[in-house]
């Protein structure tokens, strides 16, 4: 079914008899798990950066000799991580006449000119206005689910292109398994594990993460439940979102299924270092519905909000990439 542009009219949204089924799925597991579009840190500029620093590894021949000079002084340097907030904004306008109308009913396509006749029960949607609004929330918590995973950095130098946020894909540089096109194997997922681990990652029980699509899913499903030296499985609940869980080498891990994640990839995360961020405007907050300057015989109100990802140390998750396909 295809959408509109537009003002919405009686000629352009019919209404119909009959249950109201939603047939484009809205999930967005990762983006609720860490506060979805209400939770979450403020930011004060477009821009928003973090810190991260590292110590020196760890020696066993750093022993002093008694009475010594102290030794030459020695100190961590910082560095600084970055990403934007980009603008989210829709607009919803309907027709005066076509919210008087909730009763006028289509026809259901059907070549007998009384069909819709025959059921019973009247349009369910009652409030046209208000249901696109809020399909349009949703629409929107869609968008960033998506770009917080494969969204591409940009910081124009002026306003002639979009501000985007770096999303997780783009953003682990560090910990990554080249699957070369080849099946994903046990061997693989572990050393993705075995690489943010060592880096610090995975260090926190409740939100060591695994998040990926349908097709390695399924492929996981065969490697860590299925098989016979299959890994302890459960679930548990994070962040109001209900994930299946296995115990593997590296503690109990999250499997997190996410259809915004591409087939040929899998994210290896800690959950608790990434964080939605926002710019709260004025008077109005994060994510705000406003209406708009009466200029015709409608409602139109303006969706708006400035949201950011910040995804933390990139060392402490991991990606596997170019994973080939998978049939069991």
């Amino acid at each position: 079914m295809a959408g509109i542009t537009g003002q919405g009219t009686t000629f352009n949204l019919p209404n119909y008899t009959g249950e109201l089924f939603r047939v484009t799925p809205q999930d967005t597991p990762l983006l609720s798990s860490i506060g979805g579009l209400t939770g979450g840190e403020e930011a004060v500029a477009t821009l928003f950066s973090w810190q991260k620093y590292d110590l020196r590894d760890a020696a066993d021949d750093r022993q002093r000799l008694e009475g010594a000079a102290p030794p030459t002084a020695e100190a961590r340097v910082r560095s600084t991580v970055r990403n934007v907030l980009e603008i989210h904004q829709e607009q919803v306008e309907t027709s005066y006449t076509k919210q008087a109308t909730d009763q006028q009913i289509a026809t259901n396509s059907s070549a007998h000119p009384y069909a819709a006749g025959t059921h019973t029960g009247g349009n369910p949607v009652t409030t046209e206005h208000d249901w696109q609004l809020r399909n349009t929330i949703v629409q929107v918590a869609r968008d960033v689910e998506k770009t917080f995973i494969t969204g591409t950095f940009n910081e124009p130098a002026n306003n002639s292109t979009a501000r985007r946020t770096r999303g997780l894909i783009e953003a682990i540089t560090t910990n990554t398994v080249n699957c070369a096109d080849t099946v994903v194997d046990k061997i693989d997922v572990l050393d993705a594990m075995q690489k943010a681990y060592d880096s610090g990652g995975i260090m926190e029980d409740e939100t060591r993460t695994l998040m990926c699509g349908s097709t390695q899913k399924r492929r996981l499903t065969e490697l860590f439940i299925n098989a016979t030296d299959g890994y302890r499985f459960e679930s548990r609940t994070v962040g109001g979102v209900h994930v299946q869980t296995i115990e593997t080498d590296f503690g109990i891990l999250n499997v997190m299924l996410n259809r915004h994640v591409p087939s040929d990839t899998i994210l290896i995360l800690s959950l608790e270092q990434i964080v939605p961020v926002f710019l709260r405007i004025p008077d109005k907050g994060h994510f705000f519905v406003e209406p708009l300057a009466k200029t015709t015989a409608s409602d139109k109100d303006q969706l708006y909000g400035e949201i950011g990802l910040k995804y933390g140390n990139e060392m402490a998750h991991a990606k596997i990439y170019n994973a080939g396909g998978y049939v069991s």
